[in-house]
Parts: C-alpha cells; structure tokens; sequence
C-alpha cells in the first residue's frame, strides 16, 4: 500500500488554490482500530481526509478538531488534525453498517443523519480559538464542508471526499481534493471549474486506476497548476502513559482513593486510538500520594 500524501498549489494564475490527498493507510489504520463496520469506516474516513486537508491549510503548530453531530445512528464523529500531517479521530459507534443508497452505495448520510452540526475548532495560538459552525445540509459530508468553506471561511470551495471499502470490510481507497477560488477568478473560469467536476470520475476510481493526488489535480484544473510542495499524511495520536496519569491525578484524592478501594485497579482507554492503559493498585496509591501532596502545595 502506497504512503498517504497530500499536495497543494495553485492553478490558473493564482485565481484557485488547489488540494489533494491519499488518506488509504490512514483510513484503514482508523478502521482497525475501532473494529469499524464500512458505512462508519466511510463516514469517519470522509471526515479524516477532510481534516487532513484543512490541517494542511495551517501552519505551524495549529491545529484543528472537526465534530460532526448528525441524528443517524453513528454518533458523533470527532476528527483531529495539525500541520504536519498528523491526523486522528473515532465515530461514536463504529459497529454501524446500512443497506446501501438507491445508488448502489455506502449510506453515509443515512447513517450520519441529514439534521445536526459540523463544528471546527482551530487552535491558530490566540488567545481564544477559532470555532466555525455549520447546520449539516446533506450528511454525505463533501457537500456539507464545501458549505463549510463557503459560509465559515467565506471561501467559495468544492470539496471531493470518498472511502472505497471491500467486500471483507478492508479498505481499498481513500482520498479527497478541495479547489478554493480566490479573488479575480472570472466567470468563465466557474463554469470551467464546475463543467471539470461535474466530467471528473469519482476520487476512489482515480486512485483504483492508478492516479496519484497530483494527476488528480490535473483532472481538475489541467496542466496549468503549479505545486507547492507535498506533505506526509499518518494517523498519530498524541495520547502517552503519562498523559493518562495526570488525568487520573487530577481527578483529585478522594476519587482515586474511592477506585483503589472498590476497583484495585483502573483501565483508560483513549477515544482516538483505542490504547488501553491499565493501573494496578501499587500504581494507583503512588498517582493517590501524587495528587495528595498537590493538596497540600
């Protein structure tokens, strides 16, 4: 399996900023993790590829948390990503599986639900965050974060997403563009844009056939694009042993006291990547003395 990467440039003269991305290994990674059923491998890998690229619109150490609360069944999806190409997320209940569309596939916006929100929020080192928020107007996501871009971001936008799953539940593909039109682009050059949409395959055939993100691009805005440069995509979680012990310490004396005593030992097990990081009881009386001498700071 080819290494996930993400390009962006620009085309036509500066007039439209250009993304692509293969989110495959990222993808199939998310769904091993979290024992995903297809349609909620699809929507949490939509929801992925979609934060791999907006984390590539960042620079530094920003970063980003995408939310999508539908009423379907899945839950919440929660996705995770940063400028250096680093992604991770879960959906809510990743068991969830439905009969496919009157298309013939994945129902993802069966399952994610067509009423409820997006929310990002970007972490960009003010004072405050940045958070954006959007009334879900399709749930099959790619539509919803072009509505994103163009309402949050004022950002005029056309956002591609797919997740090609196989017959076993594995991942086949996984990737996605999005095309932004900046100031001076003519009328003309909409319709163009919108007619390359409309003729292009969908992104998982691209990649079935062999295209990489920049033939992608090419499809999309021809040959009159310049890349910028190219950017590692890979899931990584920031979770760690002892990330876990300060949450636990922090939840004060009594309450670590109360598990030693009814429990003996504690299990944690991180939302994004489902480690599980187990305490004995030795463990948790020294995180118990911990959190008691900050007491007594």
């Amino acid at each position: 399996m080819e290494k996930d990467i993400l390009v962006r440039g620009m085309a036509w003269g500066g007039k439209i900023r250009v993304f692509a991305v293969r989110t495959t290994r990222l993808v199939e990674e998310l769904r091993q993790r979290h024992n995903m059923h297809p349609t909620a491998t699809a929507a949490l890998g939509r929801t992925a590829t979609a934060g791999a690229i907006m984390g590539a619109m960042l620079k530094g150490k920003e970063k980003l948390t995408i939310q999508v609360k539908g009423d379907g069944p899945l839950g919440q999806i929660v996705v995770d990503a940063n400028a250096d190409g680093e992604v991770r997320g879960y959906v809510e209940h990743p068991d969830v599986h439905l009969a496919s569309n009157a298309q013939g596939k994945l129902d993802v916006a069966g399952a994610v639900g067509r009423n409820g929100y997006i929310h990002v929020t970007k972490d960009i080192g003010m004072k405050e965050p940045y958070r954006g928020s959007i009334p879900i107007i399709s749930g099959e996501l790619a539509e919803d974060f072009t509505y994103y871009f163009a309402t949050s971001e004022q950002t005029p936008s056309v956002v591609g997403l797919g997740v090609l799953v196989d017959r076993d539940g594995s991942l086949l593909h996984a990737g996605g563009f999005v095309v932004q039109l900046m100031p001076g682009v003519t009328d003309e050059e909409i319709t163009r844009l919108e007619q390359a949409v409309a003729a292009m395959p969908p992104v998982t055939a691209l990649l079935d056939q062999g295209e990489t993100p920049d033939e992608i691009l090419r499809f999309l805005v021809g040959d009159d694009v310049s890349l910028m440069d190219t950017l590692d995509i890979k899931f990584q979680c920031q979770c760690s042993a002892d990330r876990v012990e300060r949450t636990l310490i922090s939840l004060g004396a009594d309450d670590l006291q109360q598990i030693i005593e009814e429990d003996g030992q504690a299990e944690i097990v991180c939302h994004f990547c489902n480690e599980a990081y187990t305490f004995n009881r030795p463990q948790l009386e020294q995180l118990l003395a911990q959190a008691k001498s900050k007491m007594v700071q």
